[in-house]
């Protein structure tokens, strides 16, 4: 089971990863004013990570694949690593949609 782990930038923001079970960050989030409302967003990726039209595919300038998570407003309530395929991109999302719903939240 992945997790998501909350941590405080240097701004002062919040902002959280999910993790998979090997520890490697598939899903990292924006920054959040307040913790309640970075747990919010922990709340709307479990929620979207079950609905295949919320992950938009997108390539990256220097052609390397990567995906955002969007909730139903379309804002993106996460952003994934750059992959070095299309098919590892998949694999990605896979994982999120795999981890998200049941991941533990932890505070960095």
């Amino acid at each position: 089971m992945g997790k998501f782990v909350i941590k405080t930038g240097k701004n002062g923001q919040f902002y959280f990863n999910l993790k998979a079970n090997n520890g490697e960050i598939i899903l990292s989030s924006e920054g959040y004013t307040t913790k309640p409302a970075c747990k919010k967003g922990i709340n709307s990726i479990r929620v979207n990570a079950a609905i295949d039209s919320r992950f938009e595919k997108l390539t990256a300038k220097n052609g390397k694949p990567y995906f955002n998570l969007k909730a139903r407003n379309a804002k993106v309530i996460g952003k994934s690593e750059m992959y070095e395929s299309e098919k590892s991109r998949e694999t990605g999302i896979a994982s999120v949609r795999k981890n998200a719903p049941d991941a533990k939240v932890e505070e960095a």
